[in-house]
């Protein structure tokens, strides 16, 4: 145990230097009123089943300020609830209503829908936004004001997250503390490589030539994780940019129930990983930094309190960075063990072939 324990204190301190690194040191896209935008912006929503977010965010888009020449785009994606009718009625002004085509072969239904948007904008910044994200009225010209003075192509602007249920609040931060406590990031994006890019495609804004330069959303057509892949993408062709704290103009609750939750990072942490030999690595990592302190602690293990304690500062200053309630930072363990749950079940379900999302196999 002794051995162990050694090893679980250098990655936890390992952990919390960099959470406190990055707690001092993370671009934040500013709240303040910006100066206004003089170049054209294409605001690209898919929608496929979205009724129940189509008013919020095209209402709140509609909104935004300090933008002289934008164009709001969504399309709808073969939905079989009441999306595109909605869409059609708030379809006045500037937004305009695009029908997906038929799911080509090779391509995933998201990826296939942002590149039919990105073809049909003429913006000069393309902002790729998820439906259920809702965005303050300076967010967009914010978030680009930011781009354009830290000299960046692209922005992964990270929403706050929203969670309401009880595993909501134990998985949901994890999203932002995963790369908070592993990657120096403000190092990272001033020497930029493909696999410490860090990005979230929920609110995502790049430049019209950095997107074309390096194919877009065509070179990541069966993706799953299409906004990392076309993130890392990007800094192969060339373009600066990452991530960002965007939690003081926009936020997101991506799961309203346990089912869809479950679903959702089930599609997806297989890719996550790369392989299962990656996968098993993560789960080695978890197991060590953030399940056996807490058991060395129980088992009568001072130096485990200890560890278990730092774990959970890393948690709650990545919460409170992010403005993510860290709230369930003391139950870190079990948020550990469901993401190791929901690692195992995607693999598995994938090896099967049984992972599908939306209606679609994946």
């Amino acid at each position: 145990m002794t051995f162990l324990l050694d090893l679980s204190a250098f990655l936890i301190a390992i952990m919390l230097l960099l959470a406190v690194f990055n707690f001092f040191t993370l671009r934040v896209v500013s709240s303040k009123d910006s100066t206004p935008i003089d170049q054209s912006v294409s605001i690209l929503i898919p929608m496929r089943n979205e009724a129940e977010n189509v008013i919020e965010v095209i209402t709140l888009l509609k909104e935004q300020a300090n933008l002289s020449n934008y164009e709001i785009i969504a399309l709808d994606d073969s939905s079989s609830d009441n999306t595109k009718e909605l869409l059609l009625g708030v379809s006045q002004d500037n937004l305009k209503v695009i029908a997906g085509k038929e799911l080509e072969e090779g391509w995933l239904g998201k990826n296939y829908a942002c590149y039919q948007l990105a073809a049909a904008a003429t913006g000069d910044y393309l902002v790729f936004l998820d439906a259920d994200v809702r965005l303050d009225p300076r967010a967009v010209a914010n978030t680009i004001e930011s781009m354009r003075a830290w000299n960046w192509d692209f922005i992964s602007a990270y929403p706050r997250q929203i969670a309401l249920t009880f595993l909501e609040r134990l998985t949901q931060p994890l999203l932002q503390w995963s790369w908070f406590t592993t990657l120096p990031l403000r190092i990272t994006q001033k020497w930029p490589r493909p696999s410490t890019v860090v990005a979230n495609g929920q609110f995502m804004v790049i430049k019209r030539k950095a997107y074309f330069d390096c194919d877009g959303h065509r070179g990541v057509k069966a993706e799953v994780l299409d906004d990392l892949f076309l993130a890392r993408n990007l800094v192969r062709a060339g373009a600066r940019g990452g991530v960002a704290d965007g939690s003081r103009v926009s936020y997101c609750r991506m799961y309203s129930s346990a089912n869809q939750l479950i679903e959702g990072y089930t599609k997806s942490q297989w890719s996550a990983f790369v392989n299962p030999l990656g996968a098993l690595l993560a789960i080695t990592l978890l197991t060590l930094t953030s399940i056996f302190p807490f058991i060395a602690g129980l088992a009568g293990e001072l130096s485990g309190w200890y560890l278990y304690f730092a774990i959970v500062i890393t948690r709650v200053l990545s919460g409170i960075k992010t403005r993510t309630i860290p709230s369930t930072s003391l139950l870190h363990p079990l948020s550990a063990l469901i993401w190791i749950y929901l690692i195992t079940i995607s693999w598995m379900k994938k090896h099967r072939g049984e992972l599908s999302w939306r209606g679609r196999k994946l």
